[in-house]
């Protein structure tokens, strides 16, 4: 397989830039060998909460887990119905069934990828008790229709914001808007810890109060259990780097999206749109770009062109989880959801980290230009 010309997502670099900011942190954090939660924490949440706009924020050891504690802070259980789409990471889905709960899948957006309103409308029942709309690639799901619903039907909004920290809907960020919101720290992401790592935001007070003891055993008190929880803590050196990186987010938001629009005019001056799609930012959306991902003809052989000449790409996401093995048991179909399905075979991420270069950039369109060229002409 030949050598890429560079990175997917160059964190090395990333790292170059914050080197002596990250390791002060950790090595504060190595001189007081207070390891699990405490000041770090405490401070990253307060940090956090001040950024998001919300009342309340409470770390954990990852996104996958702040999905999981706010369905049992909800009190999710077998027998509910929660409403998530089929076109997202399966950690989504996977919080909904650890808890005995059913899996209603919604279709996308084939604008956007993320939820489509009207298909959540069409999937409510009388156990539906949540709704989980993903901010897909950093771009906010349409909140205001869905908290219609919510409210409507009497339902808990619990945002999958683990790509999309950042990402603003009318104004607000997401994580402040719904009844909670979900974050994740993986390195992958816009703001990534050296490991895992995941954050709940709520304004809810009671709810805040269920976090805290759910992440901890269950308990309130040293060695005394009110519920059963799990061990979902947030170290506190993945605090201290995450300390360091949330000061930095503006400044890396800003050139991922200066990327986007490159990608866009670089794309109309190679007169690609006939043959690629690039994301949309509706009006009132600020998208953050974690991927920039494009629908393209030809997915699979464009893929394999970019891989032969170098340009590192990946496909977010080709299976749709309704037709996963994992989830036979909800008795889906192919063509159940067919605007997920149609995402799944035409989806491609480009490289858009803060780091890119312009010359890197124009090589990623120059080579797709190419690609197109040539099946043009032959």
């Amino acid at each position: 397989m030949p050598e890429p010309l560079f990175s997917f997502l160059d964190l090395k670099s990333q790292f170059v830039g914050i080197k002596d900011e990250v390791n002060a942190a950790v090595s504060r954090v190595l001189e007081s060998q207070h390891f699990i939660l405490g000041p770090e924490v405490a401070a990253f949440e307060d940090e956090v909460r001040s950024y998001v706009g919300c009342k309340h924020a409470i770390g954990c050891a990852s996104g996958s887990d702040a999905l999981l504690l706010a369905l049992m802070a909800l009190g999710i259980g077998p027998g509910d119905e929660v409403i998530a789409p089929p076109f997202t990471f399966v950690a989504t889905i996977g919080a909904i069934e650890r808890l005995g709960a059913r899996t209603v899948f919604a279709d996308i957006d084939p604008e956007t990828f993320n939820l489509s309103p009207q298909e959540i409308a069409k999937a409510i029942t009388t156990r539906t008790k949540a709704i989980i709309p993903v901010h897909l690639f950093g771009l906010s799901a349409d909140l205001d229709p869905i908290g219609e619903i919510a409210v409507r039907h009497n339902l808990a909004v619990v945002e999958d914001a683990a790509q999309a920290i950042g990402a603003r809907y009318k104004g607000k960020l997401v994580g402040s808007i719904s009844t909670m919101g979900c974050f994740s720290f993986f390195p992958s992401k816009n703001l990534g810890g050296a490991g895992d790592g995941g954050l709940i935001t709520t304004n809810d007070p009671t709810l805040a109060n269920k976090l805290k003891t759910l992440r901890a055993h269950g308990s309130r008190t040293k060695y005394r259990y009110d519920v059963v929880g799990i061990n979902s803590r947030l170290d506190a050196i993945q605090a201290a780097i995450l300390r360091v990186k949330l000061k930095h987010l503006e400044e890396w938001t800003a050139r991922r999206r200066h990327n986007a629009d490159r990608y866009r005019q670089l794309s109309r001056e190679n007169g690609l749109q006939s043959f690629v799609k690039v994301p949309v930012e509706p009006t009132g959306h600020f998208h953050v770009y974690n991927q920039f991902t494009v629908r393209a003809k030809n997915r699979d052989s464009l893929k394999e062109h970019l891989r032969l000449h170098r340009i590192p790409t990946e496909i977010y996401y080709q299976y749709p989880l309704h037709l996963e093995p994992a989830f036979v048991g909800l008795g889906c179909k192919s063509g159940d959801f067919p605007v997920c399905e149609k995402a799944c075979s035409e989806v491609l991420s480009l490289p858009i980290f803060p780091e890119l270069k312009d010359d890197q950039l124009q090589t990623v369109v120059r080579t797709i230009t190419n690609f197109f060229t040539r099946r043009s002409s032959s």
